[in-house]
C-alpha cells in the first residue's frame, strides 16, 4: 500500500516481508548544546522482525559526546493510524504534533515529552506529492522518501537517567523513509540552524537502481525567505561539481537561472542501523553536529548566503 498524497502515515498495511519503514525526529536545543536524533521504526523481514526506535543523543557541551541507542520490540508492539500519522511501539507515541517516549535498556533510561509548532511543510500538488515529485507514483522502488517538516520549534524536556535536558524553544525537523533497503551509496543533509530564522535546508544524492537499470537522483530543497527553491532530477535540475571526501561534500546545482553552492563538513559520528531487504543489519555513519555553508544566485544576482550549525550529514558514498 502506497499512499503517495499521503507520505506522512504508515505506508506498510499488508507487507510481511522485505520491508521497512522509519520516521526520523530530530530534535536541537535552543543554545545548541545538545542533539536528539528519534527513529522509530519497523522491519519486517523473515531473517529478524521486529519493531524499534533508535536514539541518537549529541554533547556539544564542554566535554562533547555521544551516546546511540537501540531499542527492539516485537513487531506485535507497533500500530498505526490507517488515516492520520500516529504510530505506537509499545508505550511510546509519535506523531507530526507530538513524541512521548519510555525508553529502558541496562545502559540508560530516556524519557521525553516533546511537542512540536509552527511546523513548515513542503508545498505541494498532483504533479509533487511529495519531496520526491513524480517519481512518488512510480511503483516497487527500493527507498521512498518524505519530507514532513522542515522547521518548527519544540516544547519539552528528556531524562536522560536523573539528568533533564530542556528543549523548549529548540528547533525539529521530521522526516520519513520506507521501502526495501536504503541506496547503497547516497549523500544525504539536512540543516536549519541559520543565523536568520525558518531557514531550511534539505539534499539527497543517491545511485537509485529501478527496473534493472541504476541512476543518479538529486533533491535538493531551500525553503528561504517564504520561497522554496527545489533542484531535482525530476525537474531539470542537474549536479554539475560534486568533490567528496571522508568528511565533506561540495557540491553546485544548477536549474535553469538558478545555482546552488553549497558545502557540508561532518563532525563526530555514530553507527546507525539501517535497512537491506527489510532486515536492520547494516549500518550507516550520521553525524548531528556538522556545517553547512551555501549560496543561492539567480544568474549574476545573490538571493541568498548563510552558514548552519547541528546538521544532520550523512556521505555514505
Amino acid at each position: 500500500m502506497n499512499h503517495p498524497q499521503k507520505p506522512e502515515i504508515y505506508q506498510g498495511f499488508g507487507q510481511t516481508n522485505r520491508y521497512f519503514e522509519g520516521w526520523y525526529f530530530k530534535h536541537v536545543t535552543a543554545d545548541q548544546t545538545f542533539s536528539l536524533a528519534l527513529i522509530p521504526g519497523i522491519s519486517l523481514s523473515k531473517k529478524d522482525p521486529h519493531a524499534f526506535v533508535q536514539a541518537f543523543l549529541v554533547d556539544n557541551g564542554e566535554e562533547p559526546r555521544l551516546d546511540y541507542h537501540y531499542f527492539r520490540f516485537p513487531t506485535s508492539d507497533f500500530s498505526a493510524d490507517k488515516k492520520r500519522f500516529h504510530v505506537k511501539v509499545g508505550t511510546n507515541t509519535f506523531s507530526l504534533d507530538q513524541s512521548r517516549i519510555d525508553l529502558k535498556n541496562d545502559d540508560v533510561h530516556l524519557r521525553g515529552d516533546f511537542h512540536y509548532q509552527g511546523r513548515i511543510p513542503l508545498p505541494k500538488n498532483i504533479l509533487n506529492p511529495s519531496i520526491m515529485g513524480p517519481f512518488a507514483y512510480l511503483p516497487a522502488m527500493e527507498c521512498y522518501h518524505g519530507v514532513l517538516s522542515l522547521n518548527h520549534s519544540i516544547t519539552g524536556s528528556l531524562s536522560v537517567n536523573d539528568d533533564v535536558i530542556e528543549f523548549t524553544s529548540g528547533k525539529g525537523y521530521l522526516e520519513k523513509d520506507w521501502g526495501r533497503s536504503f541506496p547503497e551509496n547516497y549523500v544525504w543533509v539536512q540543516a536549519n540552524h541559520f543565523s536568520e530564522d525558518n531557514i531550511s535546508f534539505f539534499f539527497s544524492y543517491a545511485k537509485i537502481p529501478y527496473l534493472g537499470l541504476k541512476f543518479l537522483g538529486v533533491i535538493g530543497h531551500l525553503y528561504v525567505a517564504g520561497q522554496h527553491y527545489r533542484f531535482a532530477t525530476y525537474n531539470g535540475a542537474k549536479v554539475i561539481q560534486e568533490v567528496i571526501t571522508q568528511r565533506s561534500g561540495h557540491y553546485i546545482l544548477k536549474k535553469g537561472s538558478l545555482m546552488l553552492e553549497f558545502e557540508a563538513t561532518i563532525d563526530r559520528v555514530a553507527s546507525l542501523k539501517s535497512p537491506k531487504l527489510g532486515t536492520m543489519d547494516h549500518q550507516i555513519k550520521e553525524g548531528l553536529s556538522g556545517h553547512v555553508s551555501l549560496r543561492l544566485t539567480k544568474g549574476k544576482r545573490l538571493l541568498y548566503q548563510g552558514v548552519s550549525s547541528s546538521a544532520g550529514i550523512e556521505l555514505m558514498r
